[in-house]
């Protein structure tokens, strides 16, 4: 009994000191969107469109850009910044369940890296990172810490990753009894 004890101490001792040392890491963070809207692409950075969802102003590049994706700008912006509550903690422990891993490969088809791999580990990280940081998830969070130099995201799909977003924090609030 007593060395279960010990042992449950070093295995606790061991992951917080890991999450001490990770947590001081500084963040690997996207720095480039490629939105993509059916034949159009347009490279940008990270700034940009927080600057456009924050302010409302767009880059000359962007307004060209969504005019010829017959794209509102204003439903645009609403989809990044309109904010889902999340509990953190328990936020990471549904994504790393079967259920999680099915949201995480349906948002992935929205939100994902140029070679299409490690889809799933990078939004769940960009996903746990935002939501700890305020206790709640933005799109525009998401793109801000995806572990990514680039990440492509596909235009036309982005009110189906607003969706299953609140999709997420209503199946969270079910889970809890809420």
């Amino acid at each position: 009994m007593r060395r279960q004890f010990l042992s449950l101490n070093c295995a606790l001792l061991l992951i917080i000191s890991s999450c001490l040392i990770v947590s001081t890491i500084p963040a690997f963070a996207a720095e480039r969107v490629v939105l993509k809207y059916r034949i159009f692409r347009e490279s940008m950075s990270v700034e940009e469109i927080s600057t456009f969802a924050q302010t409302g102003k767009l880059p000359t590049s962007l307004q060209i850009y969504l005019t010829l994706a017959r794209q509102d700008p204003k439903a645009i912006r609403q989809y990044f910044i309109a904010p889902v509550k999340v509990n953190s903690v328990i936020l990471d422990r549904v994504l790393n369940s079967p259920v999680g891993n099915v949201i995480l490969d349906e948002m992935s088809q929205v939100i994902h890296t140029p070679s299409r791999k490690a889809d799933r580990q990078a939004l769940r990280s960009a996903l746990v990172i935002s939501a700890r940081e305020d206790g709640q998830v933005t799109l525009l969070e998401i793109l801000q810490n995806y572990p990514t130099t680039e990440i492509e995201v596909e235009g036309e799909r982005l009110e189906s990753a607003y969706r299953q977003l609140r999709r997420l924090q209503v199946s969270l609030k079910d889970l809890l009894g809420l």
